[in-house]
């Protein structure tokens, strides 16, 4: 299980139209732009993870990441996440690497990875999730469009100069496709941006008036109407909402996330396990959220990776029972071929539903031929690599010292793990066998 070689790809999946993010007003988007990372254990088993990109800006993360991870066991996950959590400290915010590790522990066992979170095969509801700003009769046309194709709800986006406008629009739409369709709106205010024009900044009092027109109106929830940070905003505006708030895409981690819970912000938390710190994190949150009698539904607005890796901590929630997945939707540059770029089978819906894959791990396949057309390989970290590398830059006599120190803690830390993993097969197989009476 130790992690033998690192790989690190720029990728660029070019869209088959421009698309314009809600979330960035004025930005144009012609390509899905992604950091695709391989662990290689020394068996050769392969996890893969992705993190979101605007361009080249990991072009050094390699150099964290051989001297962090190498050596590591991929099935010692605090381990793992502690490493990722001091690349943090040095600029890099790296959660999105864990789930590789992961997909490595599902091929192990034979199994995907939503089994090894307790959850089972089966189908799962799906919404559509809406991507840019339209005009309100735009809006509903496409609205009906999803529903014809089978979604059971939609997710519409707002995002205009002032409340009034705002509100027009939910009310329009809403008179267009009628009481029954299930709609729900996000005006992007959690991780407001502004680089390219100028983005309008709710504050308390806009985000209650917008809250009581989309409960009037019969929308099923308002996501992140306030800054992803503004915790005693967020709670005040949960006591004053007749509609469900939703949020917690982009908080950073298990202690950012347990802070909105303890402060009552949401009713329905979306943590995105590629922004907030990786699976083992994102999915105790989720038992938590869970234990509170709250509801759970992951953002899922990266790529087709980032799709799969939430897609696995959905199937083994509770939540799954009664909620929809978020489906990044919108034609016509944002669609599956897009999204999924790089893998064999795109996550294709059927009617609004979606089969949960079977295959091992985090259930998809890389597509090599997309990979070498579409990527660019930055970085590949081997001992041999990062020795040569250090000896260059520190001397051998300094390389040698710094080597033999880091394999004593990882000799010392696999074997606490190995000793650990004993005594867990001892324990349980002596409960089976009191279990048996003997």
């Amino acid at each position: 299980m130790k992690i033998d070689r690192i790989d690190l790809w720029h990728v660029d999946v070019p869209l088959p139209a421009a698309f314009q993010p809600a979330w960035i007003p004025g930005y144009i988007q012609t390509a899905n732009r992604f950091t695709l990372i391989r662990l290689t254990t020394a068996s050769g088993l392969q996890g893969w993870s992705a993190g979101p990109a605007m361009g080249r800006e990991r072009e050094g993360l390699g150099e964290l990441l051989g001297a962090y991870l190498l050596g590591e066991r991929a099935d010692d996950l605090p381990s793992i996440q502690q490493r990722i959590r001091e690349m943090g400290y040095l600029g890099m915010r790296s959660g999105w690497i864990e789930p590789a590790c992961w997909d490595i522990l599902g091929k192990a066992a034979g199994v995907p990875v939503y089994t090894l979170l307790g959850g089972s095969p089966g189908t799962i509801g799906l919404y559509a999730s809406t991507g840019e700003l339209r005009s309100a009769a735009e809006r509903a046309e496409e609205v009906m469009a999803r529903i014809e194709q089978g979604f059971a709800a939609v997710k519409l986006r707002v995002n205009a100069a002032t409340l009034e406008q705002d509100i027009a629009h939910i009310h329009e739409v809403r008179a267009r496709v009628g009481d029954a369709p299930a709609l729900s709106v996000d005006p992007n205010q959690g991780w407001r941006v502004a680089v390219i024009d100028d983005a309008p900044c709710w504050d308390l009092e806009r985000a209650t008036h917008f809250c009581t027109a989309a409960a009037e109106l019969g929308y099923q929830w308002v996501e992140e109407p306030l800054a992803f940070d503004a915790y005693a905003d967020i709670a005040a505006l949960r006591r004053r909402s007749q509609v469900p708030l939703a949020g917690g895409e982009l908080n950073r981690d298990l202690a950012e996330l347990t802070v909105m819970l303890e402060r009552g912000c949401y009713d329905i938390y979306q943590p995105d396990a590629v922004m907030t710190g990786g699976i083992a994190q994102t999915f105790e949150f989720v038992r938590r959220v869970e234990a509170a009698k709250l509801l759970y539904t992951p953002h899922t607005w990266t790529n087709g990776i980032g799709f799969a890796i939430n897609l696995q901590l959905f199937a083994a929630s509770g939540s799954r029972a009664t909620q929809l997945l978020e489906y990044p939707y919108s034609e016509p540059g944002w669609i599956p071929a897009a999204r999924d770029g790089l893998l064999e089978q795109p996550w294709h819906h059927v009617r609004g539903a979606l089969a949960l894959p079977i295959a091992p791990g985090l259930g998809f396949s890389i597509d090599r031929r997309a990979l070498a057309r579409y990527g660019t390989r930055f970085y590949t970290a081997t001992r041999l690599r990062v020795a040569v590398r250090t000896v260059l830059d520190k001397g051998l006599r300094t390389t040698r010292s710094l080597a033999q120190r880091r394999q004593r803690r990882l000799a010392e830390r696999s074997a606490a793990l190995d000793a650990a993993l004993r005594d867990r097969t001892a324990a349980q197989l002596g409960l089976r066998a009191a279990s048996r009476g003997c």
